[in-house]
């Protein structure tokens, strides 16, 4: 099969991936064989690539938005036939047994794992997940609609719970990408009045679109105090930018794997009147769970550009350049569908 591996970590505006051909994977016991149809390409596949993280697997294929069909499974797998349709995101395994997990907080798991760091993800022809962390996806939804679901949309659910928003609450989204239009659509619908703070005009103009009460500027200030804000950019300079903008009592959760290194904080002007700064750490499967079914309840939609696997780098590099709105998805056509 052809895949693309992280040769070199390095810029994506030099050659970090390379297109290879490798054997298609053999399931574990445990674990499906997915036919990659489509993967969303995350900010976090740049980090990957850039080096930003450490490298857990040299050469390691990218990509923890997959939606595929299963093509194999092995001999321990109950539930999953061949042709199922499924998810495979960011979280692909965790021990199951230490106090994190046994408290439902199995993203804190010191022996979690994850797709497209520790194996081999979705820019590629085929993947394997244990069949405990795959998801069963409708029928009848446009499997480049989906994919950016299953990580940009788990992680801004996961973001927007951090921030405790209070009914009818005052949101600030900084940085407007994959996830955050979609977090958008989730805390619209609830009866939030969001504002977006980001850099690109484009992505401002998309989140007017979509009912943002206001979009400017990343380093301007919001017109009225913010009850919550989730900082999805991955620059820590905008840390105490966006601790000035929260009213007294508001929390700023940071959603991002990666960040910039955070300037010192002054104690009275932003932290001071119990401000809140919460970290947000992967996922649970629950909260994939939830978000799926109150996605597809709420008719939340990705605003998607689709690019043929053939040419991922290109992708990954329009994202870092911040050339679209919304989120990429990387089509297969390496080989042929089935």
């Amino acid at each position: 099969m052809g895949a693309w591996s992280v040769a070199e970590p390095g810029p994506v505006t030099g050659e970090p991936l390379r297109l290879v051909r490798r054997p298609v994977p053999v399931p574990g016991a445990d674990e499906l064989l997915v036919r990659v149809r489509a993967c969303g390409v995350c900010r976090t596949d740049l980090h990957v690539t850039e080096g930003d993280l450490p490298v857990r697997r040299p050469g390691v294929t990218p990509g923890h938005e997959v939606v595929g069909v299963v093509a194999g499974r092995g001999e321990a797998v109950a539930g999953f036939a061949p042709g199922d349709r499924v998810g495979v995101a960011w979280l692909r395994r965790t021990c199951g047994v230490c106090a994190y997990c046994a408290r439902c907080a199995e993203n804190l798991c010191p022996a979690s794992s994850y797709t497209g760091w520790d194996a081999d993800g979705g820019y590629a022809e085929y993947t394997t997940v244990p069949a405990a962390f795959a998801h069963p996806l409708p029928e009848g939804v446009d499997e480049v609609a989906l994919a950016p679901l299953l990580c940009a949309g788990i992680i801004g659910y996961r973001a927007l719970r951090r921030t405790a928003l209070p009914p009818g609450g005052r949101l600030g989204l900084y940085g407007f990408g994959g996830s955050a239009h979609l977090c958008a659509q989730v805390a619209l619908a609830q009866g939030a009045r969001v504002h977006v703070l980001t850099r690109g005009a484009a992505a401002r103009r998309l989140a007017l679109e979509l009912g943002a009460a206001s979009a400017r500027d990343a380093h301007e200030a919001p017109p009225e105090p913010l009850d919550a804000a989730i900082l999805f950019a991955p620059v820590g300079e905008l840390v105490p930018v966006a601790l000035r903008a929260l009213d007294r009592g508001g929390v700023l959760a940071v959603a991002g794997i990666h960040l910039s290194d955070v300037p010192p904080l002054r104690y009275e002007r932003e932290l001071f009147y119990e401000k809140e700064l919460r970290s947000v750490t992967s996922n649970t499967r629950t909260d994939a769970r939830e978000f799926l079914t109150l996605a597809a309840r709420l008719g939340v939609r990705a605003t998607t550009h689709a690019y043929p696997l053939s040419r991922a780098p290109q992708a990954l590099r329009d994202l870092a350049a911040g050339q679209f709105d919304g989120a990429a998805v990387l089509v297969n056509d390496l080989s042929q569908p089935s």
